[in-house]
């Protein structure tokens, strides 16, 4: 009746319907033929992935090692004694040798008596030692400073006694003289001469053909005895040109360094040095032998090591995951608008998208 039938419409379809509402969005949609699908969005979130894992990994690694500080002050405790450890081997019998120390105080020590002698052979030492180098080698061989690992310092443990002299076969030919002594913590030296041809030695003079101060110096250090710390003359051999170089004066400038090594839960006080060397056969009005002169600096060096506790690596971590996805996304968003507007510029008049009704992808223009 009201026309409906006529125009083969039905009421039927502007009633409820048959089932409750299951749906219902407000919000317009895009269609699937606007929507550009590039792979440079997944490209770039994977760099930003990679990057943040690889400097994880790197900021832990540098949390784990630390960091380390070298710090330069004058030293302000007076000390007046001073350990000196010493273990050298040298190319003359024991009987035909002598060992002093003097100081810049006057005063004399006979260190001949407060070390130790023990008879050897000098070819025992030369196979024995595979380490030993020279001196003019080993000053390019140290560690430098800033490379210095201070576990390698707060680790080493004191020992009081040296390792015990090897055993050989046959006469013995070189003397091994190692121990510890204190000494006045001045400006000083000690050396060793030959019997009757030393300072302020008496008694009988030795025959000039059995010199031979060729010596290895095992051990040289001031302060608490750390064999496992590693001084610049430490397993170091000096020899004399030819076997007839007999009157030969090896010469060691000494300075002294007091040091400081410390970490989070360790310090060490100990000594550094570094050392010059001058040899040079001399007349035979001179005297030969073994000559280390010392110096003691008046500055102290401390070597720290710090590192922040698990918050401050946590804090780290946080800052650059965040600042490498916020630096990311910005240079994701000036990429694509510089390639957008290079895009438009380039495809200007192009009816593509006329033809096709929707906004060709950025793809699509490259492949034009």
């Amino acid at each position: 009746m009201n026309g409906f039938a006529d125009q083969g419409l039905s009421e039927d379809s502007f009633g409820p319907s048959s089932g409750g509402l299951k749906a219902f969005d407000a919000f317009p949609k895009t269609k699937k033929t606007y929507l550009q699908h590039t792979t440079q969005g997944a490209n770039w979130t994977l760099l930003l992935i990679v990057t943040c894992v690889w400097l994880s990994i790197t900021e832990t690694m540098r949390w784990w090692v630390g960091e380390t500080s070298h710090t330069f002050s004058v030293e302000k405790g007076i000390g007046h004694e001073m350990q000196i450890n010493l273990d050298v081997v040298v190319a003359m019998r024991c009987d035909d040798l002598h060992v002093n120390i003097q100081d810049a105080s006057g005063d004399r020590i006979l260190a001949g008596s407060a070390l130790t002698k023990d008879h050897t052979r000098w070819m025992t030492w030369v196979e024995k030692s595979k380490n030993i180098h020279k001196l003019e080698r080993s000053s390019q061989d140290q560690k430098r400073y800033d490379e210095e690992d201070v576990h390698d310092y707060v680790g080493a443990k004191v020992k009081r006694k040296f390792p015990k002299t090897p055993r050989f076969r046959g006469n013995a030919d070189a003397c091994r003289i190692y121990g510890s002594l204190d000494a006045n913590r001045v400006q000083g030296d000690f050396h060793i001469t030959a019997r009757g041809h030393g300072y302020m030695a008496f008694g009988e003079h030795l025959d000039h053909t059995q010199f031979n101060f060729s010596h290895q110096i095992n051990e040289l250090s001031f302060g608490p005895y750390y064999p496992s710390l590693t001084n610049p003359l430490d397993d170091t051999r000096a020899v004399t040109p030819t076997e007839n170089d007999h009157f030969y004066k090896f010469q060691y400038y000494l300075s002294v360094v007091p040091t400081v090594y410390t970490d989070n839960s360790h310090t060490i006080v100990t000594n550094q040095y570094a050392v010059t060397e001058q040899s040079h056969s001399v007349p035979e009005v001179s005297v030969p032998g073994v000559f280390v002169k010392f110096d003691i600096e008046p500055i102290m060096l401390t070597i720290s090591e710090y590192n922040g506790g698990f918050l401050a690596l946590l804090i780290r971590l946080v800052n650059v995951v965040s600042g490498v996805m916020v630096a990311g996304g910005w240079c994701f968003r000036v990429g694509e608008a510089l390639l957008e507007f290079y895009g438009k510029r380039k495809n200007r008049g192009d009816g593509l998208g006329v033809l096709h009704g929707r906004t060709p992808s950025y793809d699509e223009k490259r492949s034009i």
